[in-house]
């Protein structure tokens, strides 16, 4: 599987040119890409980056690549990050490493969001494959788990006896479907609940999907992009 995840990450990092402000992903397979950037820079590429996590951070700082704030900019060539679900529509469930608010603010404000991926995170439908992370606030956290249970799911708070607490100082909780039909609808339903934070949707921020198989490596391009 590692070497599915390392050829989609050497394509996506193509797309990368000298000049660029990079959006540095978070999770096992864009440590890959952000391993190619690294190269790049010790190439003599002038590029800066913007980290997803604290993780990112560090690899990034050990591999010489400068980094800079989303303040500091006005805009973010490419981002290259990863996703756990991709639907035909492009749309993303993240998360599942733990870093998905600062994932979406980067990818928000990128001109091109790549996601790199190996074929076993490509769905039909979002949420029948994985859980739907939903970050919340610690505090009075577990009514906001009975809000989020009232949207049709089974909610877990990640690490349970010792809760996983994200770079911002909050809990997860990875929220079962039995399947996602409205993606749009849910993302606002769960953004009006009082103590979520942010959730693992990712829907109209990706442009381009690049795919590691055993045969080949699949770039798919959104059209409108």
């Amino acid at each position: 599987m590692s070497e599915l995840k390392i050829k989609a990450a050497k394509k996506a990092v193509e797309y990368v040119k000298d000049g660029m402000i990079l959006g540095l992903g978070t999770g096992s397979t864009t440590k890959f890409a952000v391993d190619e950037i690294g190269k790049l820079v010790a190439a003599g590429y002038d590029l800066v980056g913007i980290p997803t996590s604290i993780e990112t951070e560090k690899q990034a700082k050990s591999l010489n690549i400068p980094l800079t704030e989303l303040e500091c900019v006005d805009r973010i060539d490419l981002t290259i990050d990863g996703a756990d679900e991709v639907d035909p529509n492009f749309d993303l469930i993240k998360g599942l490493g733990g870093a998905l608010l600062r994932e979406k603010i980067v990818a928000y404000y990128s001109k091109k969001e790549i996601i790199i991926v190996d074929e076993s995170k490509i769905v039909n439908q979002l949420g029948t494959r994985v859980s739907l992370p939903v970050e919340v606030t610690k505090f009075s956290h577990k009514k906001t788990k009975e809000s989020i249970e009232k949207l049709g799911c089974s909610a877990q708070l990640r690490g349970s006896d010792s809760p996983f607490v994200t770079d911002n100082g909050n809990f997860i909780y990875d929220c079962k479907f039995s399947g996602i039909s409205d993606p749009h609808g849910l993302e606002l339903k769960l953004n009006s609940i009082p103590g979520v934070v942010e959730n693992g949707l990712f829907l109209d921020l990706a442009s381009h999907v690049v795919i590691g198989t055993e045969s080949e490596t699949r770039v798919l391009e959104k059209k409108a992009y």
